[in-house]
């Protein structure tokens, strides 16, 4: 029994090693291995793998989609209003190796790049443009930001600007010009209808001058109208000399 008990402790102590080698990674995840300091030739998983401790050293690197929320910042827009922007950025990693050899944090990095380039970017443009084309700051920011991470192995897929915060003062002050561009709107709507009104009344009058007729046919009907539509017995209308020129002239 004496002789066995080596025999056993050093069966125990290589399940321990054999146990703690064999690693599971999920579908979405990488593990980049360095092996005496030194990274393999190519990431291992998803699945079963061994990491042959203390010889391997393992790094779990995850290719899922990571959305990131870049906080407020303040920026200066190229017309001088100060605002507050936030952000959010869609970016995933595609070479898990670049990702731990390339940069210390791939995604502190990351981070601090949106938000150095999210002021950089909306610096340079004035508040009107910040407002009206936010695809095409998207797609700028997007752009940029995939340049500077690509050496990382991390792609960025989208960058969405999710709201403006503006001064009082300035909000008051756009309000007001909408006010007035509303109010610009309305005159001329309502100009335009008085001119389409005067030419439409010009063509009746031409009409009516043409065919002299017309006016008495229309004086007609005005009286049966003012006839249906009132309570009074006695009604007082005037009625041109030109209807009875007919009657005068037998």
């Amino acid at each position: 029994m004496t002789n066995a008990t080596p025999m056993i402790m050093l069966l125990i102590f290589i399940l321990f090693f054999v146990f703690n080698w064999i690693k599971v990674l999920k579908e979405y995840e990488r593990a980049v291995i360095f092996r005496l300091g030194r990274i393999h030739f190519k990431s291992k998983g998803p699945g079963l793998i061994f990491v042959f401790a203390p010889i391997d050293k393992m790094v779990r690197v995850s290719l899922r989609t990571v959305v990131l929320d870049v906080p407020p910042q303040d920026v200066i827009t190229k017309d001088n209003v100060s605002v507050k922007v936030n952000a959010v950025v869609y970016y995933r990693v595609l070479d898990p190796n670049k990702a731990i050899l390339e940069v210390q944090d791939y995604q502190y990095a990351t981070s601090q790049l949106s938000q150095t380039t999210l002021r950089s970017v909306l610096g340079q443009v004035e508040l009107d443009e910040l407002l009206s084309n936010r695809e095409k700051l998207n797609s700028k920011l997007q752009t940029i930001i995939d340049q500077h991470t690509d050496p990382w192995g991390v792609k960025v897929s989208m960058v969405e600007i999710k709201y403006v915060d503006l001064p009082q003062e300035m909000q008051r002050a756009m309000a007001k010009q909408a006010e007035a561009e509303r109010e610009r709107r309305a005159k001329v709507i309502h100009a335009d209808g008085e001119f389409e009104a005067s030419k439409k009344l010009k063509m009746a009058a031409d009409g009516i001058s043409d065919n002299p007729v017309t006016i008495q046919l229309r004086y007609l009907q005005t009286l049966t109208e003012i006839s249906a539509n009132t309570n009074t017995s006695t009604i007082v209308f005037p009625i041109p000399m030109d209807i009875f020129k007919t009657f005068l002239a037998k």
